[in-house]
């Protein structure tokens, strides 16, 4: 299997569903769900807290552009924004990324607890 960091598989934009001048989307090689895409800034950083406020805010527009794009096209129920950071946070490819996660009822069986479940046993919380 290929490293994704050697070289870097961001770097270089490809199937680009969406651009601006510091960032593009892409839909995910593995999508978790149909509509996964990939917000990337164009800058190599593997640390979303040392993008600009720029990148940031060129990854936001091309966020809320893509989701608008989605929720004509395959219109989900929900969608989940995801971001890892480092290793410890599960983080594959050094390059940032946003994940755009388009989400469908039924999908999970008790989707509750959202992004909570990246460790499953803290998932779950009191209800009430």
């Amino acid at each position: 299997m290929r490293d994704p960091n050697n070289p870097c598989l961001f770097c270089a934009p490809r199937a680009v569903c969406g651009r601006n001048e510091l960032a593009y989307a892409t839909p995910d090689t593995y999508p978790v769900s149909p509509g996964h895409t990939l917000i990337i800034p164009l800058r190599h950083c593997a640390d979303f807290f040392e993008l600009s406020p720029d990148e940031i805010a060129a990854c936001a527009e091309l966020l809320v552009a893509r989701r608008k794009s989605l929720a004509q096209e395959l219109k989900p129920d929900g969608y989940n924004i995801g971001v890892n950071v480092g290793g410890a946070a599960g983080q594959s490819v050094f390059h940032v990324h946003i994940h755009l996660i388009p989400r469908y009822r039924g999908d999970h069986p008790e989707p509750r607890g959202g992004v909570r479940h990246v460790i499953p046993q803290k998932a779950d919380y009191p209800r009430g």
